[in-house]
């Protein structure tokens, strides 16, 4: 520092003092302190405890701990930040410092104080503090009036008349063509019935059409959509010959031969071949669905009247029926995963991979054992009859059987009893191996309580670290023990200055504001002088700037000029020189 200020900003001289010494010495002036005693300092970033004999600080009994208020402040901050971690950018140093300042305080006993607040006594619900953050409420929409709901009505119904007239329109629009449509095509037919048959092709090409089962076709088309505009019903025989009309007019070339077909012909007629059989196969598909369907239903009225004759009966044999198959599903899957042991005791230690596999999937690995080990023997005669390709047919069959699959019937039968369990007993709960649907969480709008921090035992665990700096991590004493070790490191130390010393102990610095400092310190360092030792704690006029006024007193003295470093001395002695007599001219 010596170095900046001279070379850089050419001061002419400089002095060098501590702040609790400036603060002490003020104060000693104010006769709030006498001239022995003790200054006790928690500043920002450390804490010293300074001896005065005389009125003159003795250095050599200096005692100092990394401990200070920035440490009160950083460790408030986190606590805060883990307990609220969605306000935490709210919690600026600069907001945490005011918190401090303004709700925290010094316990008596931190213990007994912790205890008030782990019981959730009212005393301690008084000690708690509530830090409101800025919250608007949402808007809260008021129901519509009657007068407001009967416009909506209004105009909702104005709104669906206007779409029911427009849809009536183009309803009629699309009837009168369909109308004119079906009546052109018929006059069609009726003028080609009367054209000689030689005439026929040119006719037909007049009209754009290629052949009389094409105009009919369309004929039909445009008929069954005038019906279906007009909303006329159709009976099931002529939707069975419309569906049949339907299909053949599609795959007009199945049931033709082949030797009248072109090649081309032929290759579209695999093709609409391939085509009806994969409908065909859809459409039995869908009568098997729906008959599945209705054979579902029935059953599930015959269970509903069986319930209604004899409740407890029909549900006493629900539950047997469900615990039955329940146990059946069980079995299997022990099965299926310990292969023979039913009781899922291997005595090999391990599942293989043979005992993981069903019965067709074991059938198939014999059969392939089987015929790798007949190959081996003389000569490889394997296929030569036609029994054995059917080993190939077994090997390469599909397992419908197999668990992989999907569900089988029981489990299937499992989860239709559950859901008619669950239905008509409440008291019914389902085992934990049925997959249960998970709970969306639902969402709860924030409110004011939501914005509040809430400060209990962080008023006072935050301070507590300057009388115990091992709550976070720091392997140092406290402010009270520090007393002793500075009354200790005093090269005349005796029983009388000791007295005189504690009977006068200064505390300054910004973190001696705190409520309880006083009555702690008191009572701390009774514990570690003798019984009946004098001790008194006086606070300083002002913790904060009672430095700033003493060293402002001291530079007023007419003796501050001799015991300043110049800028000469600095130039020829050296910063060694200034750092080796700083302590001496300090005051």
């Amino acid at each position: 520092m010596a170095e900046l200020l001279f070379e850089t900003y050419g001061v002419p001289s400089i002095a060098y003092g501590v702040d609790a010494a400036f603060s002490y010495m003020y104060n000693q002036q104010l006769g709030i302190c006498d001239k022995d005693g003790l200054a006790l300092c928690p500043g920002f970033t450390a804490s010293h405890v300074i001896p005065f004999i005389d009125g003159e600080p003795v250095y050599k009994g200096c005692c100092r701990t990394n401990i200070g208020g920035f440490h009160v402040t950083d460790s408030l901050k986190q606590l805060l930040s883990l307990k609220y971690p969605y306000h935490m950018a709210r919690f600026t140093l600069e907001k945490v410092e005011d918190l401090k300042m303004e709700h925290c305080y010094i316990a008596s006993d931190y213990a007994s104080e912790a205890q008030l607040f782990q019981k959730g006594t009212k005393e301690a619900e008084n000690k708690t503090r509530c830090w409101q953050l800025p919250w608007i409420p949402p808007p809260t929409e008021e129901p519509p009036s009657e007068e407001e709901i009967a416009r909506k009505a209004a105009i909702k119904e104005k709104q669906g008349q206007r779409l029911r007239e427009m849809a009536e329109a183009k309803r009629s629009s699309r009837i009168n063509e369909l109308e004119n449509e079906v009546r052109g095509l018929e006059f069609l037919l009726h003028q080609l019935v009367q054209v000689a048959e030689v005439d026929i092709p040119s006719f037909l090409s007049e009209t754009g059409y290629v052949s009389k089962q094409e105009i009919e076709s369309a004929l039909t088309k445009a008929t069954q959509s005038l019906r279906k505009a007009k909303g006329e019903p159709k009976d099931d025989q002529a939707e069975a010959e419309d569906h049949t009309d339907a299909t053949n007019e599609k795959f007009h070339l199945v049931n033709v031969p082949d030797d009248v077909l072109s090649p081309e012909q032929l290759k579209e007629k695999r093709r609409q071949l391939f085509l009806k059989t994969t409908s065909e196969g859809r459409q039995r598909a869908k009568q098997k669905r729906f008959e599945e369907e209705l054979e579902r239903e029935r059953r599930n009225q015959l269970d509903e009247e069986r319930r209604l004759e004899n409740p407890e009966i029909y549900l006493e044999q629900l539950h047997a029926k469900y615990k039955e198959v329940s146990e059946k599903v069980e079995q299997r899957k022990r099965l299926k995963t310990n292969g023979g042991h039913a009781n899922g005791n291997n005595l090999s230690g391990g599942v293989g991979r043979g005992e993981r596999l069903n019965a067709a999937q074991r059938e198939r690995m014999r059969l392939l054992t089987t015929a790798a080990f007949d190959r081996g023997k003389g000569e490889d005669t394997f296929g030569a009859r036609d029994e054995d390709w059917q080993l190939y047919k077994l090997m390469s069959k599909d397992n419908n059987d197999d668990d992989d699959e999907g569900p089988d019937e029981d489990e299937v039968e499992l989860i239709r009893l559950s859901s008619r369990l669950q239905d008509i007993d409440p008291t019914f709960v389902p085992k934990s191996d049925v997959a249960q649907p998970t709970e969306v969480p639902k969402f709860r709008p924030l409110t004011k309580e939501d914005f509040q921090i809430v400060m209990g035992v962080e008023r006072f665990r935050c301070p507590e670290i300057l009388f115990h700096p091992n709550l976070i991590g720091v392997d140092q004493t406290g402010l009270d023990e520090m007393t002793g070790v500075s009354l200790r490191r005093l090269p005349s130390y005796s029983d009388d200055i000791a007295e005189r010393l504690t009977n006068s102990i200064l505390i300054t610095g910004g973190s001696c504001l705190f409520p309880g400092m006083r009555e702690r310190l008191e009572a701390g360092i009774r514990m570690i002088r003798p019984c009946g030792s004098p001790i008194r704690v006086v606070r300083a006029l002002d913790p904060v700037l009672d430095a700033w006024r003493g060293a402002s007193v001291y530079a007023a003295g007419a003796q501050f000029t001799t015991q300043t470093f110049s800028r000469m001395d600095y130039l020829e002695k050296g910063e060694d020189w200034l750092r080796r007599y700083q302590l001496r001219y300090s005051l």
